[in-house]
């Protein structure tokens, strides 16, 4: 491979033109239209053979969620990327809501960045039923013009360019990373934040221009993560506990804030969807705390833990105290519901935020664990005696894994779950999924009252792949949705 000569990009000077126009861009003008925009019918989602002893390539799924269609429920078509041990993780949209104003613009190119490979496959959906790869990035060319490796989180931006977070350098360290740059072709430009502004450590990110501000979040080394989860390596410095906020769209870093002990893993991190609002959650996997951010009066930037989930005693676990573990949440598209899960303790847990400071618990509802009877590991209540939970079943199948990928509908009825967290920590903490695979559940929520419930009629049970089975991880659709669509 030639020298790496790392290139620095600024963002496109292209405007997202004006509202007023007769023909709009992709997405909604505003979130609450969005709420009001059509059901969805069909779902992509990443899945993955990496990992799992299975040597074929990762793939994207195509799901009917039509509950009118015959294919109700079903996979109805594959689309296998070209090459074996990518690792498939997050993606998202060339175009979205941030281009509304452009009538040029089009939701149309799927982004998925591989977390292992480092290559980034960018998917033409022309066909929605039918999805076929456009364009490879290869990982060598990114590495050679940027350094930057290790992909996660792709957001298109109102100027035609794409961002996507990095997390690591080729050899896995944090010390490399950063935010890549690619024009609306695909092409790459470089790096976006300035020279000497990269974070500590890397994974999600959410702009909100009406504050000229972003804040990314932090995973850990590479190095360390890709090879299962280790305790000792968080005594060792080598997983984050820090957000981090750049200037918008400038790239530079203007502050830090150190969580403490009680942001350990910032994982994913939402804005409000209002555009107006300044405050946002990110949740702390390890210490399963939902800390929520916001601006101070002299426009600096301050947090506080709104949520914690007790941790729980257990025994024959690689720790005395057993976390929630908080790897994924979002935010209905009217502001009213958080929705998050514990991956361990296996629930899915919906607040109510209108009030941002004081979230209210509306629902709760267990769909797997690590508590399951039968399993080895055990809970000790407050008395010290031993507990473990039933596990639900869905169309005569017991769930497996625990809750980890969800995805809600635009009018915030519907939540879609996959299980599903990385292929190497699948592996440490539910071996059950290596041999019978992923499945994708859809809860009915009730946006009234408060309340989640297993929808019995929809079950995706990816053990049954043509290829074996695989694991199914993060959901799309094509019509944008809670997680892909930022406001400007």
């Amino acid at each position: 491979m030639d020298p790496v000569v790392v290139q620095h990009a600024e963002m496109s000077t292209k405007t997202n033109g004006t509202c007023c126009s007769n023909k709009k861009g992709p997405g909604y003008a505003t979130p609450i239209e969005a709420v009001s925009g059509p059901k969805e019918s069909l779902l992509y989602v990443t899945c993955v053979y990496s990992g799992t002893g299975i040597e074929k390539p990762d793939y994207l799924a195509t799901i009917d969620v039509d509950p009118s269609s015959p294919s109700y429920s079903k996979v109805i078509h594959r689309m296998p990327v070209p090459h074996v041990g990518d690792e498939l993780h997050h993606s998202g949209w060339n175009s979205c809501s941030s281009c509304h104003g452009d009538p040029s613009a089009s939701r149309r190119f799927l982004i998925l960045p591989s977390l292992l490979s480092g290559r980034i496959y960018v998917v033409d959906t022309k066909d929605p039923k039918a999805p076929s790869v456009h364009k490879v990035v290869q990982s060598e060319e990114i590495v050679q013009k940027t350094g930057l490796a290790y992909p996660h989180t792709s957001h298109c931006l109102a100027s035609g360019d794409i961002m996507v977070s990095c997390l690591g350098d080729k050899d896995g360290n944090a010390e490399g990373n950063g935010f890549l740059l690619l024009d609306s072709e695909f092409n790459v430009k470089g790096r976006w934040e300035k020279p000497g502004h990269s974070p500590l450590f890397g994974y999600d990110y959410w702009y909100q221009p009406r504050h000229n501000t972003m804040i990314s979040t932090s995973w850990g080394a590479p190095l360390a993560f890709t090879k299962g989860f280790n305790p000792q390596h968080v005594s060792d410095g080598l997983y984050g506990r820090h957000i981090y906020v750049y200037s918008w769209p400038g790239g530079e870093l203007k502050q830090t804030l150190d969580l403490g002990n009680t942001g350990l893993i910032p994982l994913e991190i939402r804005f409000l969807h209002e555009p107006s609002k300044d405050t946002g959650y990110v949740g702390c996997a390890l210490s399963s705390n939902m800390v929520r951010f916001f601006k101070d009066p002299n426009d600096s930037w301050s947090h506080e833990v709104s949520i914690s989930v007790k941790p729980l005693k257990v025994k024959n676990w690689i720790l005395a105290e057993m976390p929630g573990l908080i790897t994924d949440f979002l935010i209905s598209l009217d502001d009213r519901y958080m929705y998050f899960v514990n991956w361990l303790h296996g629930d899915v847990r919906q607040y109510n935020i209108e009030d941002p400071k004081n979230p209210v618990l509306k629902g709760q509802l267990w769909v797997g664990t690590l508590l399951k009877k039968g399993s080895q590991v055990v809970a000790e209540d407050e008395n010290g005696n031993d507990w473990q939970c039933d596990v639900p079943e869905v169309q005569g199948k017991q769930l497996r894994g625990g809750p980890q990928m969800i995805q809600l509908s635009l009018d915030g009825k519907r939540l879609y779950v996959t299980n599903s967290l990385f292929s190497s920590w699948d592996k440490q903490f539910y071996p059950e999924l290596m041999q019978k695979g992923s499945h994708m559940l859809q809860i009915d929520v009730d946006t009234e009252k408060g309340g989640l419930a297993i929808n019995p009629n929809f079950f995706v049970d990816f053990e049954s792949e043509p290829e074996g089975p695989s694991l199914a991880h993060e959901m799309r659709y094509p019509g944008g949705d809670c997680t892909s669509d930022i406001w400007v």
